[in-house]
């Protein structure tokens, strides 16, 4: 049957309407996104009484070669941050969320989309640290916790709570690491992006296991070079800053997703290690089998019916090693939290994003909420297995927060 001439017009008319109310909603919703982009923001602000500074190192372990450079030969590097309890002079200047050097590249490596519409910029991101001030002169010397990042992020994406543990009398040290982190840009300008073999994206299942197992023993040793350095940063630092303020008998490390399991396995290949935390990452290596011994939180996000295969085979290994720990051990959810809870990634993506998934998934945890959680849980477990205080603390924080739940057994 044909349309006649009338009714066509009308179709024609009604298909522009359509299609100019679709371009101005797209139009809007960019133009949201953008301003949203450039608003500033700061951090949550740390909750210990130390005065917070950061400073940086550039370290290459001439003692190991780097499976995943592209050239042969190249020795592994790490560039180190650390936060650290400072004596707050009013002259050093406050600390970049992320340094302006890393912006361009890591606005490159993301894309249009993700790093102009879809995240905040890091230049309006506003941090509590100092850069480069005197560490406190409150204690003659404070305990070390290792930070590792998950996967590709960057090790300034957790630094909520870098700042918050710095507060509460910590060292803290977190590094990134040449072609396993998303990118790193060092201070002679070089900038080294993740190689694609380390891109799990980019692997079958069958082929992330086999990655797991050969990139798994090169975050760990990475993780003792650190220590290592820290240590004779302790002994002999040129500067004079952390000469004999690093307590090395009480060293930390926490992680996050692929971060946490480096962590756990870092406390089963070292015994420098005296407590760990694991967020949300799923363990790996040989320490599901082998346990450990030393006091370990494990702190996830809502798996939701963890009766499905994956979340179920997670729980499955974290109860292994949980059930044969010894003391001090905690392995605990977050009702409506999701991965990227323990970072600041929850709050400086897009808020009309985070509030559409959470609207999708019927719920979710507000991101500064997860963060407060995430900051108490990890100084009071510290305080409590590397400072001797009371357990009970723990115990106090489970009436705080009601989301926080044990997992069902």
């Amino acid at each position: 049957m044909l349309i006649s001439r009338a009714k066509f017009a009308r179709l024609i008319k009604g298909f522009t309407v359509l299609a100019t109310l679709v371009a101005l909603g797209i139009a809007i919703l960019l133009a949201l996104l953008w301003q949203e982009h450039r608003t500033e923001m700061t951090l949550p602000a740390p909750t210990g009484h130390f005065a917070v500074g950061r400073t940086s190192y550039d370290w290459v372990n001439d003692a190991q070669v780097d499976d995943l450079a592209p050239a042969s030969g190249v020795k592994r590097e790490v560039l180190v941050w650390i936060w650290y309890p400072s004596a707050g002079s009013e002259s050093a200047a406050p600390a970049e969320y992320l340094p302006s050097a890393w912006h361009e590249p890591r606005a490159r490596t993301a894309g249009v989309l993700l790093s102009h519409f879809l995240t905040r910029d890091p230049s309006v991101v506003h941090v509590h640290g100092s850069s480069n001030p005197g560490i406190s002169p409150e204690q003659n010397s404070y305990p070390v916790v290792i930070m590792r990042p998950g996967g590709s992020a960057l090790t300034t994406d957790f630094t909520t709570l870098a700042e918050d543990l710095a507060s509460h009398g910590y060292v803290v040290v977190g590094f990134d690491a040449p072609f396993r982190s998303e990118l790193v840009v060092f201070p002679d300008g070089r900038v080294v992006l993740r190689s694609p073999a380390a891109n799990t994206d980019n692997l079958t299942v069958a082929d992330q296991e086999r990655f797991v197992k050969r990139i798994l023993p090169m975050w760990s040793g990475d993780a003792r070079f650190v220590v290592d350095q820290v240590d004779r940063l302790n002994a002999a630092d040129p500067s004079g800053r952390f000469k004999q303020r690093l307590d090395m008998h009480r060293l930390g490390i926490f992680g996050h997703s692929f971060g946490g399991a480096t962590a756990l396995q870092f406390c089963h290949d070292d015994s420098r290690c005296r407590a760990g935390i694991d967020l949300d990452g799923e363990p790996l290596g040989s320490v599901i089998q082998d346990g450990l011994t030393q006091p370990f939180l494990f702190l996830l996000s809502d798996h939701g019916d963890l009766s499905e295969p994956e979340p179920h085979k997670v729980i499955t290994d974290l109860e292994s090693i949980y059930d044969r720990l010894p003391n001090g051990r905690l392995l605990l959810f977050v009702r409506g939290a999701n991965h990227f809870s323990f970072s600041d990634q929850i709050l400086l993506k897009s808020q009309y994003f985070v509030r559409t998934l959470q609207y999708l998934q019927k719920g979710g945890l507000d991101g500064r909420r997860g963060l407060r959680i995430t900051t108490d849980y990890a100084h009071t477990f510290f305080d409590v297995y590397l400072r001797g205080a009371p357990a009970s603390l723990l115990d106090n924080l489970r009436q705080l927060y009601p989301e926080v739940q044990a997992i069902p057994r």
